[in-house]
């Protein structure tokens, strides 16, 4: 049960943290390109690389580390970050066609996705 309330609390503060990161970036540069949720998304991939590194280092620290900061915190700020980081480790084992496998099919068929997602939207609006 503790895992749970761990990723809810992280959870959270992600997604509490992705409002106020992308209204600040928004307010300072604007909105003709979406800055706010490419600042999220890289400093989302740099802090999933960093804090799982991290936790993988000190693997005597509680699994509960786990749940609240990569899974609930970087989870809710930006899940860009956890498809960047599923492709690394596949780059690190070798996996070089699951990983641009991963790549191509995560854009295009996520694009394709939010496409047919607006189409139906508009059709039941």
């Amino acid at each position: 049960m503790t895992k749970y309330l761990m990723v809810g609390i992280g959870g959270f503060l992600g997604a509490v943290a992705r409002l106020w990161v992308n209204r600040f970036v928004a307010s300072r540069l604007g909105v003709l390109f979406p800055y706010g949720t490419f600042v999220i998304n890289m400093s989302g991939c740099f802090l999933i690389g960093f804090v799982i590194t991290i936790l993988d280092e000190h693997s005597h620290w509680s699994a509960n580390w786990h749940y609240l900061i990569p899974i609930g915190f970087i989870g809710a700020y930006t899940t860009f970050s956890t498809f960047e980081f599923e492709t690394l480790r596949s780059v690190q084992e070798g996996q070089f066609a699951i990983a641009l496998l991963n790549i191509a099919l995560s854009v295009t068929l996520g694009f394709a996705a939010v496409w047919l997602g607006f189409i139906a939207g508009r059709a039941a609006a």
